[in-house]
């Protein structure tokens, strides 16, 4: 997709899907064949419901059939949220992934896993999980030490309200 068409999608849909309450986070036309497949990628920052997934698909779509923006050929469009391992990219993925646990590659090359407990304007303060039955430490990692980050899916973390409890 040239830049000028993803500068134009986006001017086109970012209106409409700011006016549901989200945030465009990704447009991308993947073309297999003669098929053509546009993927719009939203979020916010209590997520996105398959009810306003549905809702700002209807709107993209009208949008779409109404402008010249995909051209004259036939594409799909697929409307979702990011994902659970999610790549962190702007300061509000940072923010929303607050208590996730996240692996970042720093500009060192040092890797790091670490749950992110609070973001500022400056960076973030994590807490390394503690190895072989030591305890978690904290750590402060400013973004200009950040290469990538991205969410991990945990299967076995206790809830909040269980280790309370």
């Amino acid at each position: 997709m040239s830049t000028t068409q993803s500068e134009r999608l986006r001017e086109l849909l970012e209106p409409l899907v700011t006016s549901q309450g989200l945030d465009l986070e990704e447009i991308a036309v993947d073309s297999v064949g003669r098929k053509r497949v546009l993927r719009v990628v939203v979020d916010s920052d209590t997520g996105a419901d398959l009810d306003q997934i549905a809702d700002v698909s209807r709107e993209l779509s009208a949008k779409l059939d109404e402008s010249d923006a995909m051209g004259a050929g036939e594409y799909t469009l697929e409307v979702g949220t990011p994902g659970a391992e999610r790549l962190l990219t702007e300061h509000r993925h940072y923010v929303r992934a607050v208590d996730r646990l996240v692996r970042f590659q720093l500009t060192d090359g040092a890797e790091l896993v670490a749950r992110i407990l609070d973001v500022d304007d400056d960076g973030l303060d994590v807490e390394v999980p503690g190895v072989k039955g030591r305890k978690a430490t904290s750590r402060r990692l400013a973004f200009s030490e950040v290469d990538r980050a991205r969410v991990q899916v945990e299967f076995n973390r206790k809830d909040k309200k269980e280790e309370e409890a």
